[in-house]
């Protein structure tokens, strides 16, 4: 053994020697074991000889896992379904290798690596400007499409890549092929090619788009109403127009979607009332608005415009005229109102003269009281001093007991005063009060319901709706019982004042009891 001149990079020893006992020189460390340096060994590639690491030598590549062979497998074999180029297929790979070594998608269940591999797919498809949409994806994995857009979501932060929208539009030529329209499938009246469907479809899509009908909506409702449409006014004859939807799924074998009558609905409503803007036309109906599409389609801006002015004009008019019976309301409730306040004037002279005798007849009886009560009075003072003088007792000035508020020199107390409908509710004829006659507040209509185009969730906005019976006499002034006062206590410190202001009311409740009793 040689010794080498380093030190062992374990223990620090500088006793490390050269170890030639086997095939392969090494250097070990005499103190610790450990092998400082591995020897090199000689190969032959060909070109001449080199020298080889052992470790290197006998170094094993990686062999991918059996569920990342099946997963690119699975990619392929939806590239080779769909018939993807091999551009689109390669880059699908790559996205899927890239995913499923990430710690997003190591720990995850099987329907979730399918749905996966469906992704990674659509990812490559989207980047790549070839149509396909989730529902598709979504369909050839057997996967939840609601589970797919999860991770189709998952997967855009992960690969930090920015996947372009997919426009509904993209999608209408694919989706035309699928109805079974050509001249070897159904006759010759009814024949079209999947192209002349495509291209009216995609515009009858576009005023859907202006006129808010796709915003929020499953697109293959909307797709099959303009495959139907467009197959009507292309050539509109008697027996297309006869056709409903239904009869028409029949017709091309596709499975009836039972929303897209609806869809059919509101793109007639649309045409219609562009179809009444044309100005060589009294108004389309919506049985032979098929007759005007090609002509709505083509001016379809300008008749858009023309529509809201009128819609606009409309309006004003219907405010105007509200405007008006409304006045009109209110000058009949006023001469009524008038004609009520002067009866009530005439009331009022009769109740004060009354009141007045009255209180003639009233003062009377006091002042024959006052006059007894005097009497009463000196009668009793010439008592006490003749008892004061038998006793031997001066006369000195004492002061009266103090009396309670209300307490009657006589010992009984006095009724407290009646509240009055004039405290209360306020005199009517100093404005304090709510007169029977207050209008009614009509509540405001929803801006959808006056817009002509506005998004589904305004059109159909969902309005709570309240008893207005039972606040038609409610004033303001009722009284709040102990339990609603209680639920409108939040707050610990709020229910603290409240328990000490109840038990304040309490004390000087006791207080003023006591006072009256003495």
């Amino acid at each position: 053994m040689l010794r080498a001149a380093r030190s062992c990079p374990q223990c620090g020893s500088s006793s490390v020697v050269q170890d030639d006992l086997y095939a392969e020189s090494q250097l070990v460390c005499q103190d610790c074991g450990s092998v400082v340096s591995e020897g090199l060994l000689v190969t032959d590639t060909g070109a001449g000889t080199e020298d080889v690491r052992y470790s290197h030598s006998t170094a094993q590549s990686k062999v991918p896992c059996r569920n990342l062979i099946k997963g690119l497998q699975r990619v392929r074999a939806l590239c080779r379904i769909l018939r993807l180029s091999y551009d689109v297929e390669e880059l699908a790979e790559v996205y899927f290798r890239q995913a499923y070594t990430h710690a997003s998608f190591i720990h995850v269940t099987l329907a979730k690596k399918e749905a996966l591999v469906g992704c990674c797919v659509l990812v490559s498809c989207r980047l790549r400007n070839w149509p396909l949409a989730l529902g598709t994806i979504s369909g050839l994995v057997e996967t939840d499409p609601a589970l797919v857009g999860g991770v189709f979501k998952q997967l855009e932060k992960v690969l930090d890549v920015e996947v372009p929208k997919s426009s509904i539009t993209y999608v209408l030529e694919a989706h035309s092929r699928e109805y079974k329209l050509s001249s070897a499938h159904v006759p010759e009246e009814l024949a079209e090619t999947s192209a002349d469907l495509a291209k009216r479809a995609v515009a009858l899509v576009e005023l859907a788009t202006d006129s808010w009908i796709v915003t929020g909506r499953h697109p293959v409702p909307i797709m099959m109403a303009a495959i139907f449409l467009s197959w009507q006014s292309l050539r509109p004859t008697k027996t297309r127009l006869r056709y409903s939807l239904n009869k028409f799924c029949r017709l091309s074998h596709m499975p009836l979607n039972k929303t897209a009558a609806q869809r059919v609905g509101e793109m007639r409503e649309v045409l219609c009332r562009l179809g009444q803007e044309i100005p060589w036309l009294s108004g389309g109906a919506p049985d032979d608005v098929a007759l005007h599409v090609e002509d709505i389609l083509q001016h379809r801006h300008a008749l858009l415009r023309e529509a809201l002015r009128t819609h606009e004009a409309s309006q004003r008019a219907e405010e105007e005229e509200s405007q008006g019976a409304e006045e009109e309301e209110g000058g009949s409730r006023g001469t009524e109102g008038e004609s009520r306040g002067t009866e009530g004037e005439s009331r009022g002279t009769e109740g004060e003269s009354r009141g007045t005798e009255g209180e003639s007849r009233g003062t009377e009886g006091e002042s024959r009281g006052t006059e007894g009560e005097s009497l009463g009075a000196q009668e009793d003072r010439r008592g006490t001093q003749e008892e004061i003088q038998g006793n031997g007792i001066q006369p000195s000035t004492v002061d009266p007991p103090p009396r309670a508020p209300g307490h009657q020199p006589d010992g009984t107390d006095s009724p407290p005063e009646p509240c009055t409908l004039k405290a209360v509710n306020g005199d009517p004829e100093e404005g304090g009060g709510e007169t029977q006659g207050t209008q009614e507040q009509r509540p405001a209509v929803h801006w959808g319901k006056r817009a002509m185009f506005a998004p589904p969730c305004a059109r159909h906005a969902k309005v709570c709706r309240t008893d207005a019976s039972r606040w038609a006499e409610v004033n303001g002034d009722e009284e709040i019982s102990d339990s609603e006062i209680d639920s409108y206590i939040r707050r610990p410190q709020e229910v603290r004042d409240y328990l000490q202001t109840q038990q304040q009311l309490l004390a000087a409740t006791e207080d003023q009891e006591c006072s009256g009793k003495k």
